[in-house]
């Protein structure tokens, strides 16, 4: 590792930009809606009713336009993502107590972000509708009577529901789960081509200290890149860590030994050092990314998938992760995942063992 220093390099240097990319990228967050307005109204109450929408920090008004030809155009361009149309004689219908149709057109490209948005709106408009009902009871003398129910939301672990506290510490385990398999995957391999390992060979040592020899570096290297990214989320993303740091280390270190395990049970299996990272980033990184809960959920996979992620080791590394840095939960809660991880590293550990025994001894 010491002459090889470009990797090395490359080892610490890469999760920091994942973490950097993938932080600042990656947003779940849906605000500032761009939105366009035409009012054929133009009265005050129309105006109350944009300001309303503007006010709130869901919806950002682009600009107003004139005619419903701007819209087909404006959306297609993508200039904006919503349109609201307020009819005319707007104020006067509302005023007489009749219902008003409010025209709202949507780029539904991105349903989900659409469908966010309906959302948003529809409490905007509840919103709207209730203080009009509120000034026109106040305007007869009545008062408008309590609802049997009221709902006190709370929100625990993520109070400001910030997807930056959901993203950073899954992508922690992301992070490490491709990082740590494709280093180990071109060690072996990388000692093949350049003939350095039938010298490994030749000596007296085992197939286990041979195995042993190659992971203690790259479990310190392991450990330097979890430090930076924790380090890089807590510090500069703003995630709150509520754990434990030595739970989290111990934990790290079963994840560690399975997950560079798997990298040279690559190299060995690999011929060349493209095969082992190509075959590293298939069997690691992209299970990973999109099995593990990271960012979609589980429970809205098809139950193929939902079986297959079983074995992905980092779906109980992101829970153990979400656990430790929102929830602030400790083994009592998490050793369900722990001891999936701990028979995932025992498993991987001594299938590498034996293919080293195969190939070396």
């Amino acid at each position: 590792m010491s002459r090889d220093i470009r990797s090395l390099v490359g080892a610490l240097f890469i999760p920091l930009l994942m973490i950097f990319l993938f932080g600042y990228a990656l947003s779940l967050d849906v605000d500032r809606i761009p939105t366009l307005v035409l009012d054929r109204d133009e009265s005050p109450l129309s105006r109350d009713l944009i300001h309303r929408l503007t006010d709130s920090r869901y919806f950002s008004l682009v600009r107003h336009i004139e005619t419903d030809r701007e819209i087909d155009g404006a959306l297609a361009r993508g200039e904006a993502l919503m349109a609201l149309v307020i009819p005319e004689e707007f104020s006067s219908r509302v005023k007489k107590g009749n219902a008003v149709h409010v025209q709202v057109l949507f780029d539904g490209s991105d349903s989900n972000t659409a469908s966010i948005a309906m959302g948003y709106l529809k409490a905007v408009m509840a919103g709207f509708d209730m203080g009009i009902q509120e000034s026109r009871l106040k305007r007869a003398g009545l008062k408008m009577v309590d609802m049997p129910l009221e709902g006190r939301i709370r929100v625990w672990f993520n109070p400001e529901l910030k997807s930056r506290n959901f993203i950073i510490p899954g992508l922690t385990g992301v992070i490490m789960m491709a990082i740590c398999a494709l280093m180990t995957a071109l060690s072996v391999s990388r000692e093949k081509e350049t003939g350095t390992l039938e010298q490994l060979v030749s000596t007296p040592i085992t197939s286990m200290e041979l195995l042993v020899g190659k992971l203690l570096p790259y479990v310190a290297v392991g450990l330097v890149d979890l430090a930076l990214v924790v380090g890089a989320g807590v510090l500069i993303f703003g995630v709150p860590f509520r754990g434990s740091y030595l739970y989290l280390l111990i934990i790290s270190l079963i994840f560690l030994t399975g997950t560079l395990s798997w990298g040279l049970f690559v190299s060995v299996i690999s011929k060349s050092q493209l095969q082992a990272s190509q075959i590293a980033v298939l069997s690691a990184f992209l299970p990973s990314f999109l099995l593990s809960g990271f960012i979609y959920p589980i429970e809205n996979m098809p139950t193929v998938l939902q079986v297959i992620t079983f074995i992905v080791p980092a779906r109980y590394f992101v829970e153990i992760l979400k656990g430790l840095f929102l929830q602030g939960v400790g083994l009592s809660v998490l050793w369900p995942q722990v001891l999936a991880l701990v028979v995932y590293a025992a498993l991987i550990l001594n299938l590498a063992r034996k293919k080293f025994s195969k190939r070396i001894l």
